[in-house]
C-alpha cells in the first residue's frame, strides 16, 4: 500500500515543525478577548523566524471569511470559525449570587464563588484552546499554509481592523447558511452525481452530524448532572460545619471531618464536570461543525457539477446552431477541468477528515477515561480514609 505524499492529503507530516503556532496568553477584559499568537517558522515567505502579535476574536472571524470567499479553495474543507467569546452566563451567576449573599451563610457563599470562579476559568480555557486549534489546522494544512492572508494575520504587528460583525452582515451570514442548506436539497434533486462516493459522504454527513448533535446534547446534560452534585456537596458541607458549630460536642470533630471531605469531593466532582466538558462535549461540538464544513465542500461540489452539465448543454446547443462553437467548447473544457481538480481535492480532503476525527476522538476518550479513573480513584480514598480514621477513633 502506497503512502500518500503530504501534497495529496493537504496535510504535512507530524514531524513537521516549518509553521508553528500556538496561543501563548491571553487576556479577558468586560467585552473581548485579547489572543496573544506565537509564530515560529523556517518558512521562507516570513520575514523573521519568531513573532508575536495581538488579535481580537473578529481578526479569526476575518481571517476565515478571507478563506471561505477564495475560490481557489472551493475543493478543501475550510476548518470552521471559532465561536465567539461568550462569558455572559458564567457573569450572570456571580451576579446573582452576590445578590444572594445575604440568603445563604459566609462559608456557602464563599465556596458557591469559587466554583463560579472555577467555571469562569474553564470557559475561558475552551475559548482559547478553540481559537488555537483554528490556527493549527491552518498552519497545518500544505495549502493554507501559504495563503498571503495568513501570513499577515500571523506576521502583521497591528490591528487588521477587522470590526464586529452588525445586524445586517449576521442576517447576511444566516441568509447565506439557509442558501448552503437550500442548495443541498435543490442540487441534491436537480444534478445527478456520476460519483457514488460523494453522494454516500453526503449521506453519511448528514447522519454523523445529527448522531453528534444528540451525543452533545447527552453530554451536556451529564454534565450538568456533575455540576449538581457538586454543587449539593457544597450545601452538604456547609451544613456540617454549622451543625458542629451550633453544637458543640462529642461529635464536633467527626462532623467537621466529614465537611472537609465533602469539601474535597466537591472540588473533585467540579473537575469531573469540567473534564467532561473540555475532553468530550468541546469534541464533539467541534466535529459538529467541521462536519458541517465537510458538506458545504459537498454543495460547492455539486455547484460546479450543475455549471459542467450547464456548459455540456451550451456546447450541444452551439453545436446545433452551428455559432459560438469555439467559445462553448472552450467553457466546457475549462468547467470540465474545475469539477475534475474539485473533485480530486475533495476525495482527499474527505478521506483525511475521516482519519482526523478518529485520532481526535481517539485521543481524547482515552484521556478523559484516565482522568475519570484518576478522579473516581481519589472520591474513593477520600471517602475511604473518613470511615477508616472515624472507625478507629
Amino acid at each position: 500500500m502506497s503512502e500518500r505524499s503530504p501534497l495529496e492529503d493537504g496535510t504535512v507530516p507530524l514531524t513537521d515543525n516549518s509553521l508553528l503556532v500556538d496561543i501563548s496568553d491571553a487576556l479577558s477584559e468586560k467585552d473581548k478577548v485579547k489572543f496573544t499568537v506565537h509564530t515560529r517558522t523556517t518558512l521562507p515567505q516570513f520575514h523573521k523566524p519568531e513573532f508575536l502579535v495581538v488579535r481580537q476574536h473578529e481578526e479569526f472571524v476575518w481571517l476565515h471569511d478571507r478563506f471561505e470567499e477564495n475560490p481557489a479553495y472551493a475543493g478543501y474543507i475550510i476548518p470552521p470559525a471559532p465561536p465567539k467569546p461568550n462569558f455572559d452566563a458564567s457573569r450572570e451567576k456571580l451576579q446573582r449570587l452576590g445578590e444572594g449573599e445575604g440568603t445563604m451563610t459566609k462559608e456557602e457563599f464563599t465556596k458557591m464563588k469559587q466554583e463560579l470562579e472555577a467555571e469562569y476559568l474553564a470557559t475561558f480555557k475552551k475559548t482559547v484552546a478553540m481559537h488555537e486549534v483554528f490556527l493549527t489546522r491552518l498552519a497545518s494544512h500544505s495549502v493554507f499554509r501559504e495563503d498571503k492572508h495568513l501570513q499577515v494575520f500571523l506576521e502583521f504587528d497591528q490591528d487588521l481592523c477587522a470590526r464586529p460583525r452588525g445586524r445586517f452582515e449576521q442576517l447576511g451570514g444566516l441568509v447565506r447558511s439557509l442558501g448552503s442548506t437550500t442548495d443541498q436539497y435543490y442540487l441534491g434533486a436537480t444534478v445527478r452525481d456520476v460519483n457514488d462516493f460523494f453522494e454516500q459522504q453526503m449521506n453519511s454527513l448528514n447522519e454523523y452530524h445529527s448522531h453528534l448533535k444528540e451525543a452533545t446534547m447527552r453530554t451536556d446534560k451529564m454534565t450538568d448532572k456533575h455540576k449538581e452534585v457538586a454543587d449539593s456537596y457544597i450545601k452538604i458541607s456547609s451544613g456540617l460545619v454549622q451543625l458542629a458549630t451550633i453544637d458543640p460536642g462529642p461529635l464536633d470533630k467527626f462532623l467537621s471531618k466529614i465537611a472537609e471531605t465533602f469539601e474535597k469531593a466537591r472540588k473533585v466532582e467540579g473537575r469531573v464536570a469540567s473534564d467532561q466538558d473540555l475532553k468530550l462535549a468541546d469534541t464533539l461540538r467541534y466535529y459538529q461543525r467541521d462536519s458541517h464544513a465537510a458538506k458545504a465542500l459537498l454543495v460547492r461540489r455539486l455547484r460546479c457539477l450543475a455549471a459542467y452539465e450547464a456548459a455540456n448543454r451550451a456546447l450541444d446547443r452551439a453545436r446545433h446552431k452551428n455559432k459560438d462553437i469555439h467559445a462553448a467548447e472552450t467553457a466546457q473544457a475549462q468547467a470540465c477541468e474545475q469539477f475534475e481538480t474539485m473533485s480530486s481535492q475533495a476525495k482527499e480532503e474527505l478521506m483525511d477528515f475521516k482519519t482526523r476525527r478518529i485520532h481526535a476522538f481517539k485521543k481524547s476518550l482515552i484521556e478523559l477515561a484516565e482522568l475519570e479513573i484518576k478522579h473516581a480513584r481519589t472520591q474513593q480514598e477520600l471517602f475511604l480514609r473518613i470511615v477508616i480514621v472515624n472507625t478507629s477513633n
